[in-house]
């Protein structure tokens, strides 16, 4: 009889991401019945409980954050799998999130919405938050687009105290150029960034427009305004890293070191729900375009409500955002189809129409040429995501 692998997960459960990495492995472990797992009450960055340094299990799945956690992890010689972005151990197997493709989906969010001047908030004790960062300000300077940075004040590894850090932010947000986008590193330096906003009578979304990371709905919800928020993916990484640990305990060593896991999307609410376009016409375009893209419309309907013709409305628009109507029209559509595919388990008949397509077939060749694949193949890929929500 197959003993029973011992599995231990040095995983806090006290921010989404790591729940969302352990309801990964869970989902793994309930498909496969295949380990006894030990899950012990643990902080983040904190060192091991004192019986780990003695275990005898059998594989490790762990955030391996700083040098004492590193060290406990390799004197026990065990198969072990990395999901921190702190690459603390060179040469184990890694699995993270892709933070240039989060970075990407950040910078592509605010372009979209016609800003041409950016700034990245980020925390420069994490890899991530850098990667992120470093990656955003390139987007921006490809575009030839000026990208302002802030990073959190540090001192003796810890943050400043939050009324100096306001005051900082406050300092910062005050001398930006308006209107800019924003990206920052993660929910909670978004939610402060917000806070700075306030205290300096900044219009959200309308002189400064922020998005964060992580997709918190506790956060988001209590920010004003609410939060927009790139939706990671800790579901399909904790079930990535799960998978990969059951082969090295099987004694297959021929894993590929590093796993990167993309970003879902961007939940929009009311903190970039804005449109940085000087072109009164194509703004109020935009916004008959975002009422109405459901309803089936064409280029010649908004042309109509804008009381433009369609060349002059093609011209000022692609002018502006450098896409046209039709363009726009298309890609809120298909942004429509994810999250219905994500979220639901409608039919396409009924996704086609409630995001504006006249038939399936029609919702089909769009969404393969938008995305690369058929619908029903994007859905199967990402039902990890979608059992990690429900």
């Amino acid at each position: 009889m197959r003993v029973r692998p011992s599995v231990a997960l040095l995983i806090e459960s006290s921010n989404a991401y790591a729940r969302g990495l352990l309801r990964g492995i869970s989902a793994y472990v309930r498909e496969h019945e295949s380990w006894s797992v030990f899950l012990p009450e643990y902080e983040r960055g904190h060192e091991p409980p004192r019986w780990f340094r003695t275990w005898q299990g059998h594989g490790i799945i762990a955030r391996i954050e700083n040098p004492q956690i590193a060290r406990v992890v390799k004197s026990l010689k065990r198969p072990v799998v990395d999901v921190s972005a702190a690459r603390a151990v060179p040469g184990v197997p890694w699995v993270e999130t892709d933070d240039a493709a989060v970075a990407k989906m950040g910078y592509e969010h605010l372009r979209e919405r016609g800003f041409r001047q950016f700034g990245f908030c980020g925390d420069p004790r994490f890899n991530w938050s850098n990667w992120r960062g470093e990656q955003f300000a390139a987007l921006a300077a490809a575009d030839n687009c000026p990208c302002f940075l802030y990073q959190s004040r540090i001192l003796r590894g810890k943050p400043l105290a939050w009324t100096r850090e306001l005051q900082a932010l406050c300092r910062w947000v005050r001398g930006l150029p308006k209107p800019i986008g924003i990206l920052a590193c993660y929910d909670f330096k978004a939610q402060q960034l917000l806070d700075a906003c306030r205290s300096e009578g900044i219009a959200v979304p309308e002189e400064i427009a922020v998005v964060g990371v992580d997709n918190d709905d506790l956060v988001c919800d209590l920010c004003e305004p609410r939060l927009s928020s790139i939706i990671l993916n800790p579901f399909q990484a904790g079930y990535t890293a799960a998978q990969l640990l059951d082969r090295l305990m099987a004694g297959d060593t021929e894993q590929p070191e590093t796993h990167l896991v993309p970003p879902i999307g961007v939940e929009t609410r009311p903190s970039s729900s804005t449109f940085a376009v000087d072109d009164r016409l194509v703004s109020s375009a935009l916004q008959f375009i975002r009422q109405h893209f459901r309803d089936g419309i064409t280029v010649a309907d908004v042309a109509r409500a804008v009381k433009a013709s369609r060349r002059a409305l093609d011209c000022r628009f692609v002018a502006a955002l450098g896409r046209t109507p039709h363009a726009e029209i298309a890609r809120l559509r298909i942004e429509r189809v994810k999250q219905l595919l994500l979220e639901t388990d409608l039919p396409l008949g009924v996704i086609a129409d409630r995001a504006g397509f006249s038939y399936v077939e029609s919702l089909s060749v769009a969404f393969r040429q938008a995305v690369g694949m058929p619908p029903g193949q994007f859905r199967r890929r990402h039902a990890a995501a979608a059992d990690r929500r429900g």
